[in-house]
């Protein structure tokens, strides 16, 4: 008799057959060309990842989730997993309706029934779902700057999976897992979830968790979407396969899961269990402060440490999965061990070593020694291909403020010191310049302006991503467009906002281009620091002000920030 969590799951698949002759006949459908978060969502639920969902939720599932975690029907499910769509689209879609939904090559996965169509209350989702409606949460950033402002729900029919190029053989469905649970005769399978390399500390807890559990152990690495400035998921997977040998073959295994994580905190935890619990596992390490996306506008934690452990074991029952406790791993250095933080009775008498993530972060940065105890020296040569001391990596320089504040004089003047330094190529991409090669069929609406900024965003990640310096130097006048941009090239260096604070008066005194003299007549519609707003950056990494002062003395300042952040050699 097969173990309730190891007996096949409904997948939402049709047969083979069916499906080329349903591709076929999708090629007549309205499509709907999905983001990357959507294929996640999508993938996990064709496979059962996410079952008991059929399909997008609609809206009666979609408030009763947000509101109170669980389904109309009344089923345990505490995220909000929704088609958000653009108005333009959404426009000629009608209920009743089916919709092909392609990935970003143009394939077709599915088809959506539509059911539902409805403008979500978006403050709403983020209050109730991630605790605030907070910019600061990378997901309710995403909710109200990225994701499309009408959701459609429905059941979806799955055609074929999203192709992975990488790493196919560590990728299963709840089913292959079942199934090769089944195949091991294991019964009891706990999982860990990560999206960070894995350290010293962390086997010693997974080792910790199965003894505990007396269990089989299945590392469960999330490589779909994580929190932005997260280790890529190609080095990750590299460093989790350097240390899989650490551990007794025939009790541990690992998969990779292509989850879109929300960092939604107690939600999340529920979440993560019951995706576990379709996966075929039995119990869930849930760590301190698990999912959390780290720090609110006030500069404190989103969630308390131990919210989504209370969370968790309320609905334990229900999730249908048993959690064990992340215990706070330390090295006690007399006696050349790991030990639970709490458990250390002799701690005046004992040395207790820890690294934090941000300590580690630094030492990578700065090329400083990562010791033996702490990691293991496969996976610091893995991190540390990937993050060469910074004084080797790519950054970008994105100069932001008012036209005529001096923004292009002084990153000529950065450019032009940088490349006399030598080491790496640098890269001017000016406002006016970028116009006229990149974005010249472009208009200044707002949101050709907004395309404007993510195009030299693409184009200075791109920079940094393979080693070169890149200068930016566009108006940039809106908040969460610049930071689309920090996200887009914090994914692989740094992003040094310098905001040129020059008054508007004094900017209008120098217009060079007569621009303000034709704003002030309303000549040019929609004309920043005139008929549209600057939204000045609250953040930025330096401040100038070029009123009075000498070009050479701001680039200087720029510099002297670029040296401190250990961008530039002192040499």
């Amino acid at each position: 008799m097969s173990a309730p969590n190891l007996a096949p799951l409904p997948e939402l698949y049709v047969s083979w057959e069916s499906a080329q002759k349903l591709k076929h006949e999708a090629g007549e459908l309205p499509s709907w060309d999905m983001t990357a978060r959507q294929v996640c969502d999508l993938e996990l639920l064709m496979n059962g990842g996410f079952s008991p969902l059929t399909g997008f939720l609609g809206k009666a599932d979609y408030e009763s989730v947000v509101e109170d975690m669980r389904l109309a029907d009344g089923a345990l499910w505490p995220m909000p997993i929704t088609l958000d769509v653009s108005e333009k689209f959404a426009e000629g879609v009608e209920e009743g309706q089916d919709i092909a939904l392609r990935d970003a090559e143009g394939v077709i996965l599915a088809i959506l029934s539509v059911t539902d169509k409805w403008s979500p209350d978006k403050a709403r989702e983020a209050e109730k779902v991630f605790g605030a409606d907070d910019l600061a949460h990378p997901a309710v950033n995403y909710l109200h700057n990225v994701a499309g402002p009408v959701y459609l729900g429905g059941r979806i029919t799955g055609l074929q999976p999203p192709t992975h190029y990488d790493f196919r053989a560590r990728r299963d469905t709840p089913n292959e897992l079942r199934a090769y649970f089944r195949k091991l005769g294991w019964r009891r399978v706990v999982a860990f979830q990560t999206r960070n390399p894995l350290h010293r500390a962390h086997q010693e807890l997974t080792f910790r968790a199965a003894r505990e559990a007396q269990a089989n152990l299945l590392i469960h690495p999330v490589v779909g979407l994580t929190k932005p400035g997260d280790v890529d998921h190609f080095t990750r997977v590299r460093c989790y396969e350097a240390v899989l040998d650490k551990y007794p073959a025939s009790t541990t295994t690992m998969s990779l899961l292509n989850l879109a994580m929300r960092m939604a905190g107690p939600r999340e935890a529920v979440w993560h269990g019951i995706i576990r619990r379709n996966h075929g596992c039995t119990h869930m390490i849930i760590g301190r402060d698990h999912a959390g996306p780290g720090k609110n506008s006030q500069g404190e934690d989103f969630y308390g440490p131990y919210d989504a452990q209370d969370l968790f074991r309320k609905h334990e029952d229900e999730i249908g999965i048993e959690m064990v406790d992340f215990k706070h791993m330390v090295y006690v250095q007399e006696r050349a061990q790991y030990e639970p933080n709490d458990e250390i009775e002799d701690r005046d008498s004992v040395t207790i070593l820890n690294i934090s993530g941000t300590e580690l972060r630094r030492r990578l940065r700065e090329g400083l020694e990562i010791p033996e105890w702490f990691s293991f020296p496969e996976v610091v040569r893995e991190l540390r291909r990937t993050s060469p001391p910074r004084s080797q990596q790519g950054f970008t320089v994105f100069f932001t403020g008012l036209s005529g504040s001096g923004k292009s004089t002084i990153a000529n003047a950065i450019m032009v010191k940088l490349m006399e330094m030598g080491g790496r190529p640098v890269t001017l991409l000016d406002g006016d310049v970028v116009r006229k090669h990149l974005s010249s069929e472009l208009t200044f609406s707002k949101e050709h302006r907004d395309i404007n900024i993510r195009r030299i965003g693409y184009v200075a990640s791109e920079i940094t991503k393979n080693g070169g310096i890149a200068i930016c130097a566009p108006i940039a006048p809106y908040t969460a467009t610049r930071r689309a941009a920090r996200e887009m090239i914090e994914a692989y260096g740094a992003f040094v906002e310098v905001h040129v604070a020059t008054s508007l008066e004094e900017c209008e005194r120098r217009d060079r281009k007569g621009l303000y003299k034709l704003a002030r007549e309303g000549k040019i519609p929609e004309f920043t620091g005139i008929s549209d707003p600057y939204e000045a950056p609250t953040n930025a990494e330096l401040v100038v002000d070029t009123e009075g002062a000498e070009v050479d003395n701001c680039a200087q300042q720029v510099l002297l920030k670029l040296e401190s952040m250990g961008l530039i050699g002192k040499n």
